[in-house]
């Protein structure tokens, strides 16, 4: 079968990652995986970043999310019979076939196009872990996304809004936030790389918002303490900015008992994972079949052009998800 690997690369950026398309031996699913024929699947930079002990620079399959039909299971798989279509985090995403554990795989509602489903997880995942059991975000409470258009930080912003509060955003870019304004951004902050904290506390009355979620990094990150009200919560859980260090002002953090934490899988056991993902089904997947949330899809580039649609990415270009479909 056809196979995108990444072959090298270091650092935190994405950018020297090499990409190269491999013919390989179809995978063959172990005890509590099902195998996966790949109809699309979804871009997301972390995975293509190397360096800093956050990722192996060794030759890998390249992809982590993709929704595509059931092609078969291995030892002590039920409720996935062959055809059935799924989505979910997988191994080697960019690929004709690939494997994803039973406790990842999640049914695709009828609503959803290949390339919606193909969208519709790591980064709904991702935000899910930071606004419910991490950020604790209630209604009626203030949310700052820095990076807001990134798909991290629009899954982000339309779950900030399903819980019912209100959402403040930060781009460089007047477009980006004005179609997410449409889409019912509340705050729309047209600021790269800080700058937006006094906005923030003059619109909150000086309070501060009470949960910020960090996809921008160290250039922002004591910004964002600033921007914090009493008892607020700061998710770290991106630095496209390439920054992975930053000062702490420990006076702010004690004063306004804040909690910091950060977001990622790395060093997560697998039941954890399946815990966020039933979490997910639980509170996050009604509102996608019903239709309530919708997957933003930037653009969907054919299988052969993989390193087109990662030079897509880098260019920060984007508004949501970028989507590699097969066939």
């Amino acid at each position: 079968m056809k196979s995108w690997w990444v072959v090298s690369g270091t650092g935190s950026e994405t950018a020297g990652t090499t990409l190269e398309q491999r013919e390989v031996a179809e995978p063959r699913p172990k005890a509590g995986e099902v195998l996966v024929r790949v109809r699309a699947a979804g871009l997301n930079r972390g995975e293509f970043i190397g360096g800093y002990g956050l990722a192996s620079a060794a030759a890998k399959p390249a992809g982590i999310e993709c929704a595509g039909e059931v092609a078969g299971a291995g030892e002590g798989v039920k409720g996935f019979e062959n055809g059935v279509r799924v989505m979910g985090r997988s191994s080697g995403a960019f690929s004709e076939f690939a494997l994803m554990r039973a406790s990842d795989a999640i049914l695709v509602p009828e609503r959803l196009s290949w390339e919606e489903a193909a969208g519709s997880t790591i980064a709904y995942l991702t935000a899910y872990d930071m606004l419910w059991p991490g950020g604790q975000l209630k209604s009626g409470e203030w949310l700052l996304v820095t990076g807001v258009s990134a798909g991290v930080g629009v899954a982000s912003f339309q779950l900030g809004k399903l819980i019912g509060a209100k959402v403040a955003g930060t781009s460089g870019s007047a477009e980006k936030l004005s179609k997410l304004q449409a889409l019912g951004l509340d705050l729309p902050l047209r600021h790269r790389n800080g700058g937006f904290a006094e906005k923030i506390l003059k619109e909150t009355a000086g309070k501060g918002v009470d949960l910020v979620v960090n996809n921008v990094g160290g250039t922002v990150f004591a910004e964002c303490i600033q921007a914090l009200g009493y008892k607020g919560r700061l998710a770290t859980v991106g630095y496209v900015d390439g920054a992975v260090s930053a000062p702490l002002d420990i006076g702010a953090l004690h004063a306004k008992r804040l909690k910091v934490f950060g977001v990622s899988n790395k060093m997560r056991s697998g039941a954890e994972i399946a815990e966020s993902v039933r979490g997910y089904v639980r509170d996050v997947l009604p509102a996608i079949s019903g239709g309530i949330v919708k997957p933003v899809i930037d653009k969907v580039f054919p299988f052969a052009e993989l390193p087109k649609a990662k030079a897509h990415m880098e260019a920060a270009a984007h508004l949501g998800k970028i989507i590699l479909r097969m066939g």
